[in-house]
């Protein structure tokens, strides 16, 4: 947890959360004060169709190069794009 004072008085992100799910923040808007920070969204998915044979085999070598299929493919169609680019 934040060394940040938290309104709820809480003490975990649970209680945090029971806190809200029974308050409104209005009442506590003058409790508040502005900050920035930074959101890291995940990437965008698309999917697309893919043999069923191509995808076992595709997962079997991820596995043995000890990467995720996605980014196993993700850096196939990174490099072939290289190319072609």
């Amino acid at each position: 947890m934040s060394d940040k004072s938290s309104i709820s008085k809480a003490q975990s992100h649970m209680g945090i959360g029971e806190f809200w799910d029974t308050h409104d923040l209005t009442d506590y808007w003058d409790q508040t004060e502005p900050t920035e920070f930074e959101v890291d969204s995940p990437s965008e998915m698309t999917y697309y169709a893919l043999d069923r044979k191509l995808s076992e085999e595709v997962r079997s070598l991820a596995r043995k190069q000890g990467v995720s299929a996605d980014t196993l493919l993700n850096l196939w169609v990174q490099e072939k794009l290289q190319q072609i680019f």
